[in-house]
């Protein structure tokens, strides 16, 4: 009797293990992002940014998110949707984060163009920004 308790134990605990891992919508979705303040070398919460992609007939917005406590935003292309080859722009309103923060800044928004291939890959564009200057690369 002890062994088949074990038994099914084992099996429910292994069987739940993939479904949590499947549901981490993070995991799942193909675009995040990630803010970090070079002059104090923490994440920077609180800065909105937008993904618009490039269609024929110009910018199409797609979605919008405000970092967490973290700097990040882990999940920012739409739920649900499979990300199409092509171009996309994440614009990064700093503007409006320095001016919550009561302080200025030189770049109102900082756009960033990327291209994607329907690879299913993860793409991640952190950023790292101070008030007067920033910098940019594929993360992973």
């Amino acid at each position: 009797m002890k062994i088949v308790k074990a038994l099914v134990v084992t099996s429910l605990m292994s069987a739940s293990l993939p479904v949590l891992a499947a549901s981490d919508e993070g995991m799942k979705n193909p675009l995040s992002v990630h803010v970090l303040n070079l002059q104090t070398g923490v994440p920077t919460a609180g800065v909105t940014v937008e993904l618009e992609q490039q269609k024929p007939q110009g910018w199409i917005k797609l979605a919008s998110g405000v970092t967490d406590k973290n700097g990040r935003i882990p999940a920012l292309y739409p739920a649900g949707k499979t990300m199409e080859t092509g171009n996309y722009k994440v614009i990064f309103k700093t503007g409006d984060y320095y001016q919550q923060q009561h302080q200025p800044t030189f770049f109102p928004e900082i756009p960033v163009i990327f291209h994607t291939e329907s690879n299913g890959g993860h793409y991640h564009i952190p950023l790292l920004l101070s008030q007067y200057g920033y910098s940019t690369y594929r993360g992973n």
